[in-house]
C-alpha cells in the first residue's frame, strides 16, 4: 500500500489494477489494523472513482445513441 491515499489514480485501468492488489493484501490477513483501516479506506476511493469512470462513459453512450441504449445481440 505504498500509494498515496489522496492521490487519484491515472486511469480507470490503473484503479482496477490498484484496487485488485489491495484485496487481496487486505485478505491476506496480515496488516496491522491502522493499516488495514486504511487499505478500506483507499479501496473505497478506488471504487468510487471507478463507479464515477464507468458512468461518465454510459452518459457518453446514450449520448452517442441519442438517448435510446439499444440491448447487445449477438450475432
Amino acid at each position: 500500500m505504498s500509494k498515496d491515499p489522496f492521490k487519484p489514480p491515472a486511469s480507470y485501468e490503473a484503479a482496477l489494477e490498484e484496487l485488485e492488489q489491495l484485496v487481496q493484501v487486505i485478505e491476506s490477513g496480515q496488516l496491522p489494523l491502522e493499516q488495514l483501516l486504511a487499505g478500506y479506506q483507499r479501496g473505497a476511493e478506488l471504487l468510487n472513482f471507478c463507479r464515477g469512470k464507468l458512468e461518465a462513459v454510459e452518459h457518453q453512450i446514450k449520448v452517442l445513441d441519442e438517448g435510446a441504449l439499444k440491448p447487445w445481440t449477438p450475432q
